[in-house]
């Protein structure tokens, strides 16, 4: 059977055809994403060993990659929609693919740290552009079943993630989770080249660089101030005049977008209730959810002391859930109400974390099964029905806008997720610490948060200690968890039907003009 020809550039493909690789390369491509998140979450202890790297550095080998992410969607977003998403696509897998071979040859955290957030660039390319380009190839039911399939990507991602960097971290080493991609992204560029059409959006105009810088600074100052929080303290100077400077940039980014013709980011759209709901749930779900994997891998290889695969392994009853339930409830997701759906998936979250609360200082991983079980289900019923609302409350010609709002918040809310939640761990293990030992160390509750029960020394009364400080730590993490995630099934129920009704006679009407005039 002869391949499909590739669409002709500045059109979109047929549904039949350039359709079908295109979603072939945007599920290759965020696999690839999303398996490099959750293959460093679990070598970040092995990480830390072997580069003598602090539990800040822990902090920013994530947070640099999230906060690229989410600094620059917006504008990958908007230069998607004047470029092209092909151009920006393949780009942004170029960018992506020769980081990561850096990132496998870092000699020091610094160097990784670096490296990962070059990785961002890349990545912000890829996340902006990977669903509107579902987008501009797909309508009605079938692009319902291409969201479907991306959503599965997406929970396989998050399944095999863990598993296969517990397998690559325990026989090859971490360097070599980074260096996976390589060859993955040549194939994927390829691809994308030779059959993916270059779709964009005429009126887009001129890149918004005062709303990039103000944005970028915003998020840089907060995510910075929140991680310095902990050990310079929420009083000094520093830190305060960091997050206060974060929130003035964010109302200049706000004021500077309001005066733009054609701005990086469409304040219009959030007069859209359903808009509104759903970039709010998932900024929680960013920071409630994803923000806790990091320190639920710390917890189960620091403190009860098993290896990157066998922590792997035990997460499966969770990101195994993520990746089938996308496929098993499909047909059921498709004829109830998106809101509904994506409210249900944030409460079965809040639900597996608060059952997650149950560990103890005795208790063995099983107690954690529960939690997991119902928190896959829940991420496997969200991850779709966000990528579902985002893209179908707004015109098409502006999937390319929504595509990118929607991932800043889920970056944003993972990076910011990271930099409180790090720094409430690393003051509660502190506290925890003072209370049983009756006098504060300096600096063990930061060697304590990065290496776990080895910063002990082998001494059964602080051995003890620490045991305690990092399961009550733990559990308050999951508290906070539990909270940020009900507060988003909150928020899902802004979303309405009637929002879904008035962006598909937006997106038809030019869509019938045009072919009324073909066919003249």
């Amino acid at each position: 059977m002869s391949l499909p020809l590739r669409p002709r550039a500045g059109t979109p493909g047929p549904v039949a055809t350039g359709g079908r690789w295109t979603l072939i390369v945007v599920c290759a491509a965020t696999f690839m994403l999303l398996v490099d998140i959750t293959i460093v979450q679990v070598a970040l202890p092995t990480m830390q060993r072997s580069l003598s790297a602090s539990f800040p550095d822990l902090q920013w080998v994530i947070s640099a990659y999230a906060l690229s992410l989410s600094a620059l969607l917006l504008t990958m977003g908007s230069l998607a929609d004047r470029f092209g998403r092909q151009r920006l696509f393949v780009g942004g897998i170029v960018v992506f693919t020769l980081s990561s071979l850096v990132c496998g040859l870092a000699p020091s955290a610094g160097v990784l740290i670096a490296a990962r957030a070059v990785q961002g660039v890349g990545g912000a390319a890829l996340f902006a552009t990977g669903l509107s380009l579902i987008g501009q190839d797909f309508s009605g039911r079938q692009r319902a079943n291409a969201i479907a399939l991306w959503g599965a990507t997406v929970g396989g991602a998050v399944a095999v993630g863990p598993l296969l960097g517990g397998v690559i971290t325990s026989s090859l080493g971490w360097r070599w989770i980074f260096f996976v991609n390589v060859p993955v992204g040549v194939l994927t560029a390829g691809v994308s080249l030779l059959r993916v059409g270059n779709v964009r959006d005429p009126q887009a105009t001129r890149v918004d660089l005062l709303g990039l810088a103000t944005f970028s600074a915003s998020l840089f100052l907060l995510v910075f101030g929140l991680t310095e929080g902990s050990s310079d303290g929420w009083t000094s100077p520093t830190v305060l005049a960091m997050l206060g400077s974060a929130a003035l940039l964010m109302v200049a980014f706000v004021l500077v977008e309001r005066a733009q013709r054609r701005p990086m980011l469409d304040l219009t759209l959030f007069r859209n209730r359903s808009f509104v709901g759903v970039s709010l749930t998932t900024f929680c779900i960013g920071g409630g959810m994803f923000a806790l994997l990091p320190f639920l891998t710390l917890y189960l290889q620091n403190y009860l002391g098993l290896s990157p695969l066998q922590g792997g392994l035990r997460l499966l009853p969770m990101t195994v859930l993520a990746f089938f339930v996308p496929l098993a409830s499909r047909r059921a997701v498709e004829r109830a109400a998106p809101g509904r759906v994506l409210a249900l998936g944030l409460l079965l979250g809040a639900a597996g974390l608060g059952l997650m609360q149950l560990i103890s200082p005795g208790s063995a991983w099983t107690v954690l099964v529960p939690g997991l079980v119902v928190t896959g289900l829940g991420i496997g019923l969200a991850n779709p029905a966000i990528a579902r609302i985002a893209l179908g409350v707004v015109p098409r010609e502006r999937s390319g806008m929504a595509s990118g709002i929607s991932n800043t918040f889920r970056t944003g809310g993972l990076a910011v997720g990271i930099a409180a939640l790090g720094a409430l761990y690393q003051q509660s293990i502190s506290s925890s610490l003072g209370q049983s030992l009756g006098h504060t160390v300096p600096g063990l509750a930061a060697a304590v948060a990065a290496g776990g029960v080895r910063a002990a020394g082998g001494h059964p009364a602080l051995v003890a200690a620490v045991g305690a400080a990092l399961n009550s730590s733990t559990k308050e993490l999951f508290l906070i968890g539990t909270v940020a995630l009900l507060a988003g099934s909150g928020f899902a129920v802004m979303v309405r039907a009637r929002d879904f009704q008035r962006a598909a006679a937006v997106s038809e009407t030019p869509a019938r003009v045009e072919a009324e005039a073909v066919s003249a």
